[in-house]
């Protein structure tokens, strides 16, 4: 949702004449597809989960890309005072919420976004649960749209936010700049021993491509209203 594919992939398909069908799913989604083989590559945020994909067969390596971070978003008028005592803390801000408790909405989609949500509640020791906790199933965006309908808080990655902002009146930032909301993204061709559908020699022109010096440029000068949304991470080989 954060629009940055839209605007790199032209580049590569120019580049390879690999056409590229995107699956806009969260990180969950995207593995369970990987380990089905209905994906070539796949364009994750979720460290663990992605080791633990590469370790049972599935992925053949992981290769930084880029990053960004997470936010909180809560309604204006903050009712759990977020802003005031817990700007820069996640934790705090998590405890704050549900010691009101005011509304938080989830994705609940096994996504890096949600992984890294009940990350923040378990270091917080907070089992989230009862009216004020909403799952969604869903995306960032509608997660985002159901948040400033309910005046609700939720977890972000920064990219989206910025490129929806205009259509979330009721919501802004209340809690950014802390390490633990760091949101690192990772490229990972698929394994083509899972079946004979992978496109390996595709998948491997994809992460060539998004790893290199060219690319990289590319997606430090993606900008949305002025600011950066990702700092690039690709070492040099």
């Amino acid at each position: 949702d954060s629009g940055l594919l839209e605007e790199i992939l032209p580049d590569f398909e120019a580049q390879t004449g690999i056409a590229v069908k995107v699956v806009a799913v969260g990180t969950g989604k995207a593995m369970e597809m990987g380990k089905a083989g209905e994906a070539d590559v796949l364009l994750v945020h979720a460290i663990t989960q992605e080791e633990q994909f590469i370790k049972d067969g599935y992925g053949v390596e992981r290769f930084a890309v880029m990053h960004n971070d997470f936010v909180v978003l809560g309604p204006k008028e903050d009712p759990a005072k977020v802003k005031t005592t817990a700007a820069d803390n996640a934790v705090k801000a998590f405890t704050a919420i549900a010691a009101v408790p005011a509304t938080f909405v989830s994705r609940d989609d096994k996504s890096g976004t949600n992984t890294k949500e009940l990350e923040i509640w378990k270091a917080a020791n907070i089992t989230p649960a009862g009216d004020w906790y909403i799952k969604t199933g869903t995306g960032m965006g509608e997660t985002l749209t159901v948040t400033n309908e309910k005046l609700g808080y939720t977890l972000a990655d920064r990219a989206t936010y910025a490129n929806m902002k205009d259509t979330m009146a009721n919501l802004e930032i209340v809690c950014e700049g802390d390490e633990m909301l760091n949101n690192p993204y990772g490229v990972i061709a698929v394994s083509p021993s899972i079946n004979d559908q992978i496109n390996a020699e595709g998948a491997q022109a994809f992460v060539d491509w998004i790893v290199s010096p060219e690319t990289q440029e590319l997606i430090a000068s993606y900008k949305v209203n002025g600011d950066q949304l990702f700092v690039p991470d690709a070492v040099k080989k």
